[in-house]
């Protein structure tokens, strides 16, 4: 294997685009206020970044947090009308910031704000693409962050980390950067009693990595190392690289593109998936799930094959055809794929566990041999 350092300076050298997460502790001060000057260095190292040829995207945390500081609200509200109102009054200043901050640089800052189903509706996610890369070619830096005063439980995204995850997706960047409170990922928790150690690389976000996740939420944020680690095992699994470092360390930015050994990397998967399956697997929840036996399993897992009838044990959910449900293995079975599926949940009911040639008779028509064609579907 070859030198860790020499890893972080392969893939920093590929990375054309950059999405640098900024959470909550990053920005604000004890007491819930943006902190601007803060903002202002970190500001400062993203147009730096621009001016290296990176084309940037910050999502940024600190709407919510931002609020409960104009408002003097030191607990998070608990309740969704509370947290819309509260995101509305800080938001304004919070984008307000970044824009004075990157003016100082001849920049603008360019504010979008999302929610899940942005991502979910092909059109709309293809078109925030093409905003952004627009954007890429002006004067401007887009300010991502959650659109939390319309957001409701079933559009949110939970926290920035994921929506970090989609974003990278999204650009088909090369580096997500997620700047937290935290040095990276320890090898275990740290307390005044036991001295824990940074873990430079992370080949594989594994069971056994995810257990090293302690809870170090804020009143003010939402996230953790938790939601990090998933973050991470989104965007390496789509074949892009993480990086989890303190957004408090002088000239963070500027040092990780540098190559030097900051936080915690995670190392891409060598395949690289398109754009289209990377929807399909990362960005889309499942309407159902689609139980198969082993032997599908091994044939979709191990030689790239299509889903067929014959191979589905139980179907469950609400779903459509070209919705998108997981695969998963045995009755009781991990999910290990997802796929967009050719037939509605009545249709695969009735023609689950038989073979191909039976399907016109049972349903007295044939729309495709296959379930999930393979080139809709991607393995986790």
């Amino acid at each position: 294997m070859k030198l860790k350092d020499d890893i972080r300076g392969q893939i920093i050298s590929k990375a054309k685009k950059i999405v640098v997460k900024i959470g909550t502790g990053v920005l604000t001060t004890d007491d819930g206020y943006i902190d601007k000057s803060q903002t202002k260095r970190l500001a400062e190292q993203v147009v730096e970044l621009k001016k290296m040829g990176y084309d940037v995207v910050v999502v940024s945390s600190g709407a919510i947090g931002s609020g409960m500081g104009e408002l003097g609200i030191e607990k998070r509200p608990s309740t969704l009308p509370e947290l819309q109102a509260v995101a509305a009054i800080g938001q304004s200043k919070l984008i307000s910031t970044y824009d004075e901050c990157f003016k100082l640089h001849g920049y603008h800052a360019a504010q979008i704000l999302l929610t899940r189903e942005d991502f979910e509706d092909r059109q709309r996610y293809l078109n925030t693409c093409n905003t952004i890369h627009t954007l890429f070619q002006l004067n401007a830096i887009p300010v991502v962050n959650e659109n939390d005063t319309i957001s409701v439980d079933e559009i949110k995204f939970g926290d920035n980390d994921a929506l970090s995850a989609l974003m990278t997706n999204l650009l088909n960047a090369e580096l997500l950067i997620i700047l937290s409170s935290v040095d990276g990922l320890y090898d275990k928790c740290p307390t005044a009693k036991s001295k824990a150690t940074v873990i430079p690389v992370v080949e594989n976000v594994s069971r056994e990595v995810k257990q090293l996740a302690f809870d170090s939420k804020t009143a003010r944020g939402v996230g953790g190392m938790q939601t990090k680690l998933e973050a991470a095992s989104i965007v390496t699994n789509a074949g892009e690289a993480v990086i989890i470092a303190n957004g408090r360390m002088d000239n963070v930015l500027k040092r990780i593109v540098q190559g030097e050994n900051i936080g915690t990397l995670f190392l891409p998967k060598k395949e690289k998936l398109a754009s289209r399956k990377r929807w399909i697997g990362y960005t889309i929840k499942p309407k159902g799930k689609v139980y198969v036996d082993d032997g599908a399993a091994r044939a979709l897992s191990d030689k790239c094959k299509s889903l067929l009838a014959s191979g589905i044990l139980l179907v469950e959910g609400t779903f459509s055809k070209g919705d998108i449900v997981s695969i998963c293995k045995g009755e009781k079975g991990v999910i290990f794929a997802r796929g967009l599926t050719n037939y509605s949940f009545e249709e695969i009911e009735k023609i689950k566990g038989r073979s191909t040639s039976d399907i016109a008779k049972i349903l007295g028509y044939k729309l495709y041999d296959e379930v999930i064609h393979r080139d809709n579907m991607v393995i986790l």
